[in-house]
């Protein structure tokens, strides 16, 4: 839970860079988080030095010795952000732009200088001196690398709600509560490989981060927030350093074709815990990517309505189309290892689409997995930027289908229109997980056989399956209804008469 005193600051952080003429929230975010790298450089660095003097280790700084930039010698003793942070406004932005910057460049990836792979092509681009001076002073007040890891993620969180409210230049976050449903119901476990092919902030790989640390943590020691999300994560039945390193090392995978959310989604990896974040720069529907199976678990919101020039569309799908959301099942069905298990938001028309495409992957998810659940959700779920209606599949590979699970949730928590104000911030998603596990059929339920999908060409949308039930209507006599109103009207006329007698 963040302290309002720390939601406060980083307001002001928002409002600085706004009236300092940035006001694409993608881009801010983008500055503030080298900013953030520049202050935790240091701090790291100095962990470290402190620990290597504590077990008599050798220990070289990576502030240590000097780079040639363009003809220039840098000293990287004068990049320590301590070193520059008092340094007036102008002075401070030539600094940082024409030294700083290019030694972070430099640094090569290892224990301090993982989130610097991730800005060789990245520009430095704070216009203003005093803008630069004003988040240089927040960011220090924050004390970001000194809070514990609960904070520093919930820091970073905070800083990326905008986007919510925003949804600019394409890109919105999946609504929190969403994710931890369906990694929930993926169930995500020590040893298994999760990826997100589309992963934008990478919120679902950082839930099933901490999913797994929540399996793995003593109930007693768990908390939860006013809206039920759990915190104090600290995995103390992981006691094996190994389990520890492959968690954090060797679990996560996320791809996204934007730069910018590369950047965005490698630090909230590393701001939450996993310390070294697999985040490449691809576009996974490409012929540059690879579809061997791979991974244990997929989650994703891949883009709705995309397309992409057929050249380039990759030689390994079966279903010819240019529709992204339709490639992306396709691919996370090449993705995953027999018996890999995926969760996936799709817009309503890829489950009843008519089209030859869309029966194609249907069929794919139907014939060549077995299809757990189809989980419709209420249009207002992505308000206020996206009204289109979604749901959420969920498939193992391997096998062929039997039965399907439907469920038609009512509500998520939240009001459906544009403010999304919070009603409870669960509605029915806590049943939705309860009634998973033991496929029950309820009001809002329903287990429809493969067979009859199969008869409907494989559609996919509840409405198809879910009985309608009619109530029978009695209506009275039709003399009666007569007599009754002729009955009403004499009174009428005689309380009219009554009146006219009154008033003469």
């Amino acid at each position: 839970m963040l302290a309002s005193d720390l939601k406060s600051q980083i307001s002001k952080l928002w409002d600085r860079f706004w009236a300092g003429g940035i006001a694409n929230p993608l881009t801010a975010i983008e500055q503030i988080s080298y900013l953030i790298f520049m202050k935790r450089l240091e701090d790291l660095d100095d962990q470290h030095r402190k620990m290597a003097d504590m077990t008599d280790e050798d220990y070289v700084s990576v502030f240590d010795g000097v780079i040639d930039y363009n003809g220039n010698p840098i000293k990287k003793e004068e990049c320590r952000w301590s070193h520059w942070k008092h340094y007036t406004a102008e002075n401070m932005l030539i600094h940082v732009r024409d030294k700083v910057f290019p030694f972070l460049k430099s640094i090569e990836k290892g224990d301090n200088g993982e989130f610097s792979k991730h800005i060789q092509d990245a520009v430095f681009m704070i216009p203003k001196a005093s803008l630069l001076q004003e988040a240089v002073k927040i960011i220090d007040d924050l004390e970001i690398t000194a809070r514990n890891q609960d904070t520093q993620g919930d820091l970073y969180e905070f800083l990326l709600s905008e986007l919510s409210q925003a949804g600019k230049s394409g890109q919105f976050r999946t609504p929190r509560h969403i994710i931890r449903m369906m990694v929930e119901i993926t169930d995500p476990k020590i040893g298994e490989k999760v990826c997100d092919p589309a992963c934008g902030t990478a919120g679902f790989l950082i839930n099933a981060y901490q999913h797994i640390v929540k399996s793995n943590t003593s109930d007693d020691l768990i908390k939860y927030d006013d809206e039920g999300v759990p915190y104090n994560l600290i995995g103390d039945r992981i006691a094996d350093r190994k389990q520890w390193d492959i968690l954090r090392r060797d679990t996560f995978f996320g791809f996204d074709f934007d730069a910018t959310m590369v950047r965005i989604a490698a630090m909230n990896m590393i701001l939450h815990g996993i310390e070294h974040p697999n985040i490449d720069r691809k576009d996974t529907l490409s012929k540059s990517f690879d579809h061997d199976s791979r991974f244990d678990v997929v989650l994703a919101n891949p883009p709705f309505t995309g397309s992409i020039d057929k050249n380039d569309i990759h030689t390994d799908f079966r279903t010819v189309t240019t529709k992204t959301e339709l490639l992306f099942l396709q691919l996370f069905h090449d993705l995953l290892y027999i018996g890999g298990r995926c969760a996936v938001i799709v817009p309503n028309g890829v489950l009843f689409g008519s089209s030859n495409a869309h029966k194609d992957v249907r069929k794919i998810l139907l014939e060549k997995c077995q299809m757990e659940a189809v989980i419709s959700m209420p249009s207002g779920v992505f308000k206020p930027y996206a009204g289109v209606g979604t749901a959420v599949l969920v498939f193992v590979k391997g096998g062929t289908t039997s039965d399907v699970w439907f469920y038609d949730m009512k509500s998520d928590g939240f009001t459906l229109d544009d403010k999304r104000d919070i009603i409870d911030g669960k509605g029915d998603i806590p049943d939705i997980i309860a009634k998973y596990k033991t496929k029950e059929i309820s009001d809002n339920s329903i287990m429809v056989p493969f067979t009859e999908i199969k008869a409907n060409d494989y559609n996919l949308s509840i409405s198809r399956y879910r009985e309608v039930e009619h109530e029978d209507i009695e209506y009275d006599d039709p003399k009666e209804i007569i007599d009754s109103v002729v009955e009403i009207e004499d009174e009428i006329l005689r309380e009219l008469n009554e009146l006219r007698k009154m008033m003469a």
